[in-house]
């Protein structure tokens, strides 16, 4: 067992703790018996309370029950942040069934994969994303959608600068096999009984990959449970608790550091649909908002905005986060703006969040933290898988509470993914690191291919995969390219097919129109051919050496 970090491990923390034996369901069971007309969540003004929360999420999952979702069955979830993302994700677990939490930003052909991958037969929408998923209906398995416009949910007037996504108001009528939100929970369907327990999965999140297409991580309400409720603990979060969520719930990070803690102890959610730097400023000043875990480029815009000190966001009394290292100027500024030192730490979708984080009272700058509560974290060496002492740069591997059961019907990557050091199954991040002699840890660089576009992660060979399906392209490989301010961007070399002479506009318009947004190529570059090595693989590693030599 790893312990060297705990010569700075936080005084108020245990080492170990036992973990509810329940559905996660239970969480916002308790808290509606507890705090009922509490605001679990504040939408832009509007409150939706603890026993509105769970009453809603029952009614809908009465509905699933009824549209046919079974117990172990999965259903899409695709909005951005909004109360019925929340609500949802609830009435998903209330049915027994397993969510599968989808990026808003995906269009029809990630769809579709999910679909297939998922035999999801019903998903729950947002209204500015039915254009994407209506299609889909009676093609395969899916076949039924729930539709919502976010303005269903503003039941108070607001004088904050709305995004368009939720300014739609509800479409008068519907396609084939889509249903409105309020006529399902108006339906009265009775939910089943509540059957499932720890040991049942619950979430199923896609991590990509670099074989081409997206991996399912398959976690159990246990493992969900884990980051939930350690996360909380970390943090000595009370029922005081109010959480300004303004990175997606889709991605771990949203839903567990954000929603499920926060849920967990009673606390308060204040939802913003998309990131504005000044209504995140207001919300923290209305609100009093005391907690922020969010994406350090969020700090950085909003602390570069010249009105930021026209706002008292001193409430603040908790921030951090993760995705990309926070820069040393910038944790300075917010220091002395707030007198807070920003908490990073370190989590992966197949570890639904957190396995490191920063001690509060000792953080470290751009560190990933030390393992959290019952996790076992180690650094090897790639290629023999020797364990390395401090200093010594290799693969972070962990073991916890909080790691998946492995990829959904997909074995072979399962079994990749892990290593048995001491009798205990270890799950291998593919990100390189060390730790110092107090057992902090530090990402160095990462083992597989992968382009960190602000925080966002975007992995070449799927990239490369959709862009496949173009009739134009011939070959393609996808490489990242430096940029000022997002770090990274995504390029594509392309050697168009025979015959064929696209521009470099259609190719990235065709992109838009078939993958999320932060995935597309910025550049496209064409060439005659793409090197290859004796074996015929592509040598993407040149191509990268030699944009970055530019």
């Amino acid at each position: 067992m790893f312990d060297r970090h705990y010569q700075v491990w936080p005084d108020q923390v245990p080492k170990q703790l036992e973990l509810p034996a329940t559905n996660l369901f239970h969480n916002i069971t308790v808290a509606a018996l507890r705090y009922p007309e509490h605001p679990a969540i504040l939408y832009y003004g509007s409150a939706i309370s603890y026993r509105r929360l769970q009453q809603e999420a029952e009614s809908l999952a009465g509905y699933l029950h009824q549209a046919g979702v079974a117990s172990g069955d999965r259903v899409l979830l695709y909005m951005q942040n909004s109360p019925q993302y929340i609500i949802g994700f609830f009435a998903i677990l209330r049915a027994n069934a397993v969510v599968v939490p989808v990026n808003p930003m995906n269009r029809s052909a990630e769809l579709s994969y999910l679909i297939e991958d998922t035999q999801a037969t019903v998903a729950l929408c947002a209204e500015e994303l039915i254009d994407f998923i209506a299609p889909q209906v009676g093609l395969s398995y899916l076949k039924q959608v729930v539709v919502s416009a976010y303005s269903e949910y503003l039941s108070a007037a607001t004088d904050l600068p709305l995004p368009d996504a939720v300014l739609l108001p509800p479409s008068t009528s519907c396609p084939a096999g889509v249903i409105r939100w309020q006529q399902a929970l108006a339906a009265g369907c009775t939910p089943p009984a509540l059957t499932t327990g720890p040991n049942d999965l619950a979430v199923i999140p896609y991590s990509s990959g670099t074989t081409g297409n997206p991996k399912g991580c398959a976690h159990t309400h246990h493992s969900v449970m884990a980051t939930a409720v350690y996360g909380a603990t970390w943090v000595n979060a009370q029922h005081d608790l109010v959480h300004l969520v303004s990175v997606p719930m889709f991605h771990v990070t949203g839903m567990q550091s954000c929603m499920n803690s926060t849920l967990y102890v009673g606390g308060t959610l204040v939802v913003m649909t998309r990131w504005d730097r000044k209504v995140a400023a207001e919300l923290i000043q209305r609100h009093q908002v005391n907690t922020w875990r969010n994406i350090s480029t969020m700090v950085v815009d909003m602390l570069s905005d010249p009105d930021i000190d026209q706002y008292d966001i001193s409430s603040l009394r908790g921030i951090g986060g993760g995705g990309a290292a926070m820069p040393a100027a910038v944790a300075h500024k917010l220091q002395a703006k707030t007198g807070l030192v920003y908490m990073e730490g370190y989590g992966l979708s197949e570890t639904m969040a957190a396995t490191h984080a920063n001690p509060i009272q000792a953080c470290k700058a751009q560190c990933l933290g030390i393992p959290s509560i019952g996790v076992d974290s180690r650094v090897i060496n790639v290629d023999t898988l020797e364990q390395l002492g401090p200093h010594e740069t290799g693969e972070i591997v962990m073991a916890g509470e909080q790691v998946f059961q492995g990829y959904w019907n997909n074995p072979a990557a399962t079994a990749e993914a892990f290593i048995e050091l001491d009798g205990k199954r270890f799950f291998r991040s593919g990100d390189l690191g060390y730790y110092d002699e107090q057992g902090y840890f530090f990402l160095v660089d990462r083992v597989k291919r992968m382009i960190n576009a602000s925080g966002y992660k975007v992995w070449p060979a799927e990239v490369e995969s959709l862009m496949y399906a173009h009739p134009a392209i011939r070959e393609v490989c996808v490489i990242s390219m430096p940029h000022p301010r997002r770090g990274e961007s995504v390029k594509a070399v392309v050697v168009p097919a025979d015959g064929k002479q696209p521009s470099e506009k259609d190719i990235i318009s065709w992109c838009h129109a078939n993958m999320a947004a932060y995935k597309c190529p910025v550049v496209v570059e064409f060439a005659d051919s793409i090197p290859r090595s004796g074996t015929g693989k592509i040598m993407w590693r040149q191509l990268q050496e030699q944009e970055w030599a530019r």
